[in-house]
């Protein structure tokens, strides 16, 4: 499944997509690649919304 995870990092707001079995795996990727990032939520992909705000690239797993 894929999840969308809200981060802070550097006092810039961003996202990224990535393939994770849940919510938590996802945010926890997310924490491992950015440690200095917050986490600010995480939600099961939106195709159309996503398509309009693309992420930026995160290791392997991104969906573009």
């Amino acid at each position: 499944m894929q999840f969308t995870v809200g981060l802070k990092l550097k006092e810039k707001a961003d996202h990224v997509v990535l393939d994770a079995q849940d919510a938590l795996a996802a945010a926890l990727k997310v924490k491992a690649e950015f440690p200095e990032a917050v986490i600010m939520y995480v939600r099961p992909q939106n195709r159309r919304g996503d398509a309009r705000h693309p992420s930026h690239a995160f290791a392997e797993d991104v969906l573009r």
